[in-house]
This record gives C-alpha cells, structure tokens and sequence, in this order.
C-alpha cells in the first residue's frame, strides 16, 4: 500500500487536490484506531482506510466537498443509534473524524511591477500565494524586489504570455503601467482557465478596454469574468491599502465567502464608473 505521507507530496507536486481523514475520537467498539487515516484524491483514489462500511462512504463524499471549498470539517459517528452503520463491520461506539484539505498552493500570475505590484506580491505571498511576477522593465521585475516570487519574468510581454499556462486553481492580477499593456494581458487572460482575473483601474478604464476586445471578436461573457476595480471596497486609496484589499478579494474567492460574494465587483456594462488609480 502507498505511503499516505509520500502520496500527499506526490499529489501536491503534481498540483492535484486531495482531502485527508483522520480518527481524531473513538470510543467503544469500532473496527479501527485513533490517529488512522484515509487520503481522497480528486480522481476518487482512496489510500488508507478509517474503518469501511458506511462511514466510510460518507467521509468520501464529505472529502470531496472540503477539497471543492477548501475549509476542514469534523464528522461525528453514533454508531450505536444509527442502524444505516449495522453492516457487519461494526460492533457500536462513536468517533470523529476530521478531514482537511490537502491543495497546491494558488499561484498569482501577477502582471506589473511597479508600486502596486511590489506590495501586492507581498501581501499575496504572505496570505499563501505563489507569486509569478511579469514586467517589461528589468530594473523593476528583478529578485532584490521581489525575493519571494516563484518566477520572474523582465522580458517583452507577448514573449511571456506565449509561455505561461495559468490553470483553473490560478489567479491573475493586472497592473501593468499603461492601458496598451492592460489590454493584450487582458486579452490573453480571459482566454485562460484560471479562477480569477482582475485589472486594476477604473470601471471606465476597463470598460473602455473590453469594449475594444469585443471589437476584435472576443465574447462579452469572457470579459464578465473580469474584477474590476480590482479588490474589495475598503475605501483603499495607497498602493499598500490597495494591495490589502486586492489579497481580501483574492482569499474570499478562494474560500468561496459568501459573506464577501455580495460585495465583490465584476465588470457589468451598465455600472457606473468609480475612481482608483490606473497606475502601477
């Protein structure tokens, strides 16, 4: 049998998503151990067990539904008030069983360097990010600013672009230093699969550039994915609070909070403009 512990960074390197169960309570008669474990992965391969029968087949499912959200939960057992559990496996008690989820870090493909950009990246890093840092300009995008970024790339952007390959558990952010940037970012992000795409600026701003992608053909339900302004409304007006406020959206999608969902702004046509800095 696999080893549960090498799995796991076997299955992260491979940026697949897993959840692990663990007995963290037993009492009475129960065909298992505290401490055992059951890892899920996102394929429906089961390594290790925490006992059989039907708990079992309901750690499962309640394995898939914490990798989908990406928040832990504890599941209690009454075996002994519940017949569904009398399968010939079980002799009566109860556990818990605590299952987490075990992801890759998100990666944020960030697109600017500059103000903005430096405080993002920290920000992002800090709050569990793998930040890839893309800019034209070496004396910006370089590893003595940015020392915690996976990657950076100080190269022309097409050349970039052509190169990176954001997934659906991806993030990008852009703020570059100029519209005619913004714009072939955008046009390539939405294109992507990644699960976020936001561009700093003003709702104008944007809508100006989308309204020009729409020209060259692409689809406006793409472009609705975009968040713009970027971030949550905290009222940010440096480039620190806007970093701040950036990572809150990036975390709310991320943990899927439904409190934040309301107050998160995607690009809509008909809403009106609102002011943030368009410079990186």
């Amino acid at each position: 049998m696999d080893d549960i512990y090498e799995t796991i960074v076997r299955w992260r390197s491979e940026g697949r998503r897993a959840a692990l169960a663990t007995i963290v309570n037993l009492r009475g008669s129960v065909p298992s151990f505290e401490s055992a474990k059951m890892l899920v992965g996102d394929d429906g391969t089961i390594v290790g067990t925490v006992g059989g029968g039907c708990v079992e087949a309901e750690v499962f499912e309640a394995a898939r539904e914490v990798m989908d959200q990406e928040k832990p939960r504890t599941l209690e057992f009454n075996l002994n008030q519940n017949p569904k559990y009398d399968t010939g496996l079980i002799c009566g008690g109860s556990l818990e069983i605590f299952v987490e989820p075990i992801v890759p870090r998100a990666v944020l493909y960030l697109f600017g360097a500059g103000h903005v950009g430096f405080h993002l990246a920290r920000v992002a890093h800090l709050a569990g990010f793998e930040v890839i840092v893309t800019d034209d300009r070496d004396a910006y995008a370089n590893r003595e600013r940015f020392p915690d970024a996976r990657e950076i790339h100080a190269r022309e952007l097409d050349e970039v672009l052509a190169e990176l390959a954001p997934c659906e558990r991806s993030y990008i952010a852009i703020a570059t230093r100029g519209h005619r940037d913004d714009m072939r970012v955008l046009r390539w992000a939405v294109r992507t699969p990644a699960h976020y795409v936001g561009m700093v600026g003003s709702k104008r701003k944007v809508l100006g550039i989308c309204k020009e992608l729409e020209k060259e053909g692409l689809p406006s339900d793409a472009l609705a994915r975009v968040h713009s302004p970027i971030g949550i409304d905290i009222g940010a007006i440096t480039p620190e609070e806007i970093a701040v406020s950036v990572v809150a959206e990036l975390i709310a999608v991320r943990r899927h909070a439904d409190a934040a969902l309301p107050h998160m702004r995607r690009l809509r046509p008909a809403a009106p403009a609102a002011a943030q800095p368009s410079q990186a």
